[in-house]
């Protein structure tokens, strides 16, 4: 059950909300409007501005680490790592067992990382902190809704334990333990019935690092083969084919 960045937004906000709502009711009708107007809003930076209203009209809310959350998913999906570590971490100091944000701090410091920074050691151990924390979250977690299906909460909960995994991943790409992040790639690929296609990118770019061509291959053609992939992606996933055919001959 991998879902596309937008539906997975959609659905995460959905669940957050799900989470919020068993708890105490707002405590009046303009609270109402404010959290049904960040919910309803139809691109991030709408969600993020709705968010901040309803946190600063409503600094008593009971809604807040839904709001939080909120601004949190709307700056990944804006492609803003920085603000999304920001405000998952806020969004922790209320709801410590928020496995979602643990997986978008894992995996923004996993991406922010680079080879020669000072602090290069500590930003991925925390983001291999989080991820873990995340995973035993999942585990635990109760259904925020006792209508969903426990056969689709199983697959959910599949869906953010293969995203912890692919954070791992990208730690071990960045300390260039390729097998390491094979072994990641591969079990956050084998983790639902429908892999991430961006998972089985990074798959195969960490084949061709640890030079295993045929494997890089198999990979990106899985990765081009997804229904619907993003043109994007297919696109990486053809040059890293591109990549191990050259390097399957030589070149």
């Amino acid at each position: 059950m991998i879902m596309s960045r937008f539906v997975r937004l959609a659905f995460s906000v959905g669940l957050a909300a799900a989470i919020a709502l068993a708890q105490p009711k707002p405590k009046s009708q303009k609270e109402v409007d404010a959290i049904m107007a960040m919910q309803n809003a139809q691109d991030p930076d709408s969600r993020i501005k709705a968010a901040q209203t309803l946190i600063t009209k409503f600094a008593d809310t009971e809604f807040k680490p839904f709001a939080l959350y909120v601004m949190a998913s709307s700056y990944q999906q804006k492609g803003d790592v920085e603000n999304t570590i920001v405000w998952a971490e806020k969004t922790l100091e209320v709801d410590k067992t928020n496995f979602m944000c643990m997986n978008m701090i894992a995996s923004g410091l996993a991406q922010k990382t680079r080879e020669f920074d000072l602090d290069k050691e500590d930003k991925l151990g925390r983001a291999e902190k989080m991820a873990n924390s995340a995973m035993e979250a999942i585990k635990t977690a109760a259904k925020p809704n006792p209508q969903i299906p426990d056969d689709q909460w199983e697959l959910i909960k599949k869906d953010y334990t293969a995203e912890a995994h692919q954070a791992l991943g990208l730690v071990a790409m960045v300390r260039k333990k390729y097998p390491e992040a094979i072994a990641s790639f591969k079990t956050a690929a084998e983790t639902t019935p429908q892999p991430d296609p961006a998972t089985l990118v990074r798959l195969a770019s960490a084949y061709n690092l640890a030079n295993q061509p045929d494997n890089a291959i198999a990979a990106a053609d899985k990765a081009m083969a997804v229904p619907d992939v993003n043109p994007a992606i297919k696109q990486v996933a053809a040059a890293e084919k591109e990549r191990a055919t050259k390097a399957k001959a030589g070149k």
